[in-house]
């Protein structure tokens, strides 16, 4: 018996694009967004004054750790993306030293623990010796909509705030709304 299979879709093609390149297809959040929006709050992060005091003050780089960038917009935003593009920026400037995140601890805690077993004493890394962060990063990303006929705009609010973790005090806030969008929506479905 001889099976035949026919295509009655349309066939998808696949072109590769440079990452820079600025696509908005859908009028969601994307890569270009993140991109702005990290350059901007990084930019103005590294360049506050409550680090610049630290440092002078303690004669070393502050610690930094990300904490939670929560997505309180009303789409899917994996916010994960926005906070390694701060760790990554914020880190790679110089100005500031970071610890593992807590999800990221526990994995290194295992291995540390494993060493203690099974590594030789030379080799082998001494519990408790971790450094403690300074300063913790934290955010979030918000959006508001209007709509009205076949149009709507997405305005994309995100903050960021820099928090000493000894004192709670907010040493540091940013906020870029830059990432506004007009999505025009037509009458006709094909």
């Amino acid at each position: 018996m001889l099976a035949s299979c026919t295509s009655t879709g349309s066939s998808t093609g696949v072109t590769r694009i440079d990452a820079s390149t600025q696509t908005d297809l859908s009028g969601y959040w994307n890569d270009t967004d993140v991109r702005i929006v990290a350059e901007s709050l990084v930019n103005e992060c590294v360049n506050a004054k409550a680090i610049s005091a630290f440092t002078y003050g303690k004669k070393r780089e502050p610690v930094v750790i990300v904490g939670t960038f929560r997505n309180q917009s009303d789409e899917h935003i994996d916010t994960s993306i926005i906070s390694k593009k701060f760790e990554i920026a914020l880190l790679n400037s110089g100005k500031v030293d970071f610890v593992a995140s807590s999800s990221e601890r526990g994995e290194i805690r295992t291995e540390r623990n494993e060493q203690q077993t099974y590594a030789s004493e030379s080799t082998a890394k001494s519990l408790g010796n971790e450094t403690g962060a300074d300063f913790m990063l934290i955010g979030a990303v918000k959006t508001i909509i209007d709509s009205a006929n076949n149009q709507s705009t997405r305005t994309y609010y995100v903050t960021a705030e820099l928090i000493d973790i000894e004192t709670n005090r907010k040493l540091w806030a940013g906020e870029d709304s830059s990432i506004k969008k007009l999505i025009k929506k037509s009458n006709y479905r094909y």
